[in-house]
């Protein structure tokens, strides 16, 4: 019966998933997940964080697979899902190892008497290492005006919705529509892997 299931198109295998079809599911995850997690690979270095992202990718996959177009192709479905997820993991993992280690501000400095106190952040500065994260910013200076404000602010400056809608006086819906029209331009150009 597996081998029956091997032989069937994507379009056959999502049809059947939809209607609740386990191996159906399991047929598309192995057949997908290699490039799935070639395409997310390069964002990180620990293999825990790519797997957890490519556990992320499948589940929201089978969560809206109600919502997908059998007519479309599949692997480019999976690999924008992957990719958003891949920039949602990466900003957690950036807030984490702040908590972590405690860090609100960049650097200290000394007073006379030796003591340090901690000064002001430049929010550039803090931009995670890595050759990836320096790509997703070129990416971000390459988004229509209307998006970068918000994205930089977001995802560099890591500031709260209220913050950024008050910061640029924008209605708060307006801020969450172009965060998330901004991530998705994102995903559409490092899938292409273009910077203009």
């Amino acid at each position: 019966m597996e081998q029956d299931y091997r032989r069937l198109s994507d379009k056959e295998l999502v049809l059947r998933a939809k209607q609740g079809d386990q191996l159906a599911f399991r047929i598309i995850y192995e057949r997908h997940s290699a490039a799935v997690r070639s395409r997310i690979a390069p964002y990180f270095n620990w293999s825990a964080d790519i797997d957890d992202v490519l556990s992320v990718t499948f589940q929201k996959f089978f969560a809206k697979l109600d919502s997908y177009d059998t007519e479309r192709d599949l692997k480019p479905w999976l690999t924008t899902i992957a990719t958003r997820t891949a920039l949602d993991h990466l900003q957690s993992i950036k807030r984490e190892e702040e908590k972590k280690e405690g860090i609100k501000h960049k650097g200290a400095e000394s007073t006379a008497d030796g003591i340090e106190i901690l000064t002001e952040e430049n929010p550039e500065d803090e931009i995670i290492n890595g050759e990836e994260h320096e790509r997703l910013m070129e990416f971000i200076e390459e988004l229509p005006s209307k998006y970068k404000e918000v994205m930089k602010k977001y995802m560099i400056e890591e500031l709260e919705y209220e913050r950024i809608a008050k910061e640029l006086d924008l209605e708060l819906n307006t801020v969450r529509t172009r965060i998330r029209r901004g991530k998705e331009k994102l995903a559409e150009m490092m899938l292409r892997g273009e910077v203009e």
